[in-house]
């Protein structure tokens, strides 16, 4: 009794969807879930997405939700392993399908930067910077990202 039975078309629809699953130390630790993409992620399935899209859109996710944990002094950025090459503070992003990310913004002393990576190579390390002084509040890349995937679908 009680138990849950699924039709064929409930079971192609729950494997369709993504899942996000995460542990930490501290069990109150805020962790983002599947639930939080927006709508326009959620409806199409990820079979249907190059991977440049699908590593894209998995993107915002953490973005938006690591820039729901910053103060309005901070802002987000990433960090480059292998060399001294420091951070590029996260201003936009985008794909090229079916399998470039890039990432655009500035490194710490103001200057233009741009990361182009192959999915396959793809490895972002969210950091949180200090906003510049001369920014009246911090801008937020990831709400930013999210809003324009509701809208264009």
């Amino acid at each position: 009794m009680g138990e849950n039975i699924a039709t064929a078309a409930e079971a192609i629809e729950a494997d369709a969807l993504p899942r996000v699953h995460e542990v930490h130390c501290d069990p109150d630790t805020p962790a983002p879930k599947a639930t939080d993409l927006p709508d326009a992620i959620k409806s199409k399935p990820a079979a249907q997405k190059s991977p440049a899209q699908w590593a894209y859109e998995r993107i915002i996710l953490y973005l938006k939700h690591f820039e729901e944990q910053l103060d309005n002094s901070h802002e987000v950025a990433m960090g480059f392993t292998g060399g001294d090459v420091g951070v590029l503070r996260i201003e936009g992003m985008g794909y090229f399908d079916p399998d470039i990310v890039t990432f655009y913004g500035s490194d710490g002393a103001g200057g233009k930067t741009q990361l182009i990576q192959h999915v396959s190579q793809l490895n972002v390390m969210l950091r949180a910077l200090p906003k510049p002084e001369e920014k009246a509040e911090a801008r937020r890349i990831g709400f930013r990202l999210a809003q324009d995937i509701e809208d264009s679908a």
